[in-house]
């Protein structure tokens, strides 16, 4: 009997996000891959799941792909029920479909099931709309980091005229900032920097484009942490960039 692989997002951290879909496939796992960034709270929907670490965090060591990948088929073709627990949402930077793609290729049925981004859940809790009538028309996603060190179109995300919500881009503060000025965004832009988007131990710092750098050395600025950039994360800017 084939078995079948759910890649399932987790949501942000906050376990009161997880959708009914995803706590439906848990509760029929049989095998769990989770990941470093999935809060471990969520797994009380799988108690008699096997629960193995593959962890991927920037910056960390990391469990390769490739061998991600030989698990899921591994067990899925064992005839088990296989969910791969991604932080956040499995297609927003999360490799989900191309994980699909490389198991329905192997003849094995993959199922993806959303979650709540962490830039979405963490402007809300910050009381930032992404998108706002007369002031943003729209929201851009995109990661400071990429696989082969391309670079952004920063011409193009600073004539936008949308939200942009900067994913892994702590690292790369002053690239973003440089980058987005050059191009020809105002460099009092508001900011808001959100780290550990949804949990309890949440923290924001807001400030502007040309203080982002400065204010989140003052803040002790972390990751997991997103950008939020753009009219919309205005306020308060004016008190946090003083202290900076």
């Amino acid at each position: 009997m084939k078995g079948k692989v759910w890649l399932v997002g987790a949501g942000p951290g906050d376990p009161e996000l997880l959708t009914l879909k995803a706590v439906r496939a848990l509760s029929m796992a049989d095998v769990v891959l989770i990941d470093d960034l999935v809060n471990p709270a969520v797994l009380e929907h799988c108690k008699n799941a096997r629960v193995l670490p593959v962890g991927k965090r920037g910056g960390c060591r990391s469990t390769p792909q490739a061998f991600i990948q030989r698990l899921m088929l591994r067990y899925a073709r064992q005839g088990k029920c296989v969910v791969r627990l991604k932080g956040g949402d499995p297609c927003i930077f999360g490799r989900g479909s191309e994980e699909a793609e490389w198991l329905k290729d192997r003849a094995i049925d993959a199922e993806i099931v959303n979650g709540i981004t962490a830039g979405l859940a963490g402007a809300t809790n910050c009381s930032i709309p992404l998108t706002l009538r007369g002031v943003a028309r729209g929201v851009t996603l995109v990661t400071a980091h990429t696989q082969d060190d391309s670079s952004l179109n920063w011409q193009a995300l600073a004539q936008s005229g949308t939200t942009l919500v900067v994913y892994m881009g702590v690292a790369k503060l002053d690239e973003v900032a440089s980058s987005l000025i050059a191009a020809g965004m105002r460099s009092d832009m508001p900011v808001a920097m959100i780290e550990s988007a949804s949990l309890p131990e949440q923290r924001e710092c807001r400030s502007n484009l040309a203080q982002m750098s400065q204010s989140a050395k003052a803040f002790e600025l972390k990751s997991p942490a997103i950008l939020v950039i753009g009219e919309v994360a205005q306020t308060a800017v004016a008190s946090i960039a003083a202290q900076a």
